[in-house]
């Protein structure tokens, strides 16, 4: 993330904007917005990538989709 510690307020809120108003897609080779690489580089480990990719190619969801349900099914938990 060395390669983004030379940016500017500006340039720090329009990746920002990108990435909150950007809907993820990825492509059937792990190509697209939200591609590997990508998620390596936000720190995901292979096993997590990995799992991402075969869950959201099954269930015919984003990657992006797939964390948000598995971040809400943890909120549910702790708040029951």
């Amino acid at each position: 993330m060395a390669e983004y510690d030379d940016m500017t307020d500006e340039e720090y809120d329009a990746l920002d904007e990108k990435l909150t108003r950007t809907v993820p897609k990825l492509g059937p080779n792990g190509t697209g917005f939200l591609s590997q690489r990508e998620m390596r580089f936000f720190g995901l480990t292979n096993m997590t990538v990995n799992y991402l990719l075969t869950k959201a190619m099954t269930v015919h969801k984003s990657p992006a989709q797939i964390i948000d349900e598995l971040v809400g099914k943890e909120i549910a938990a702790v708040s029951a």
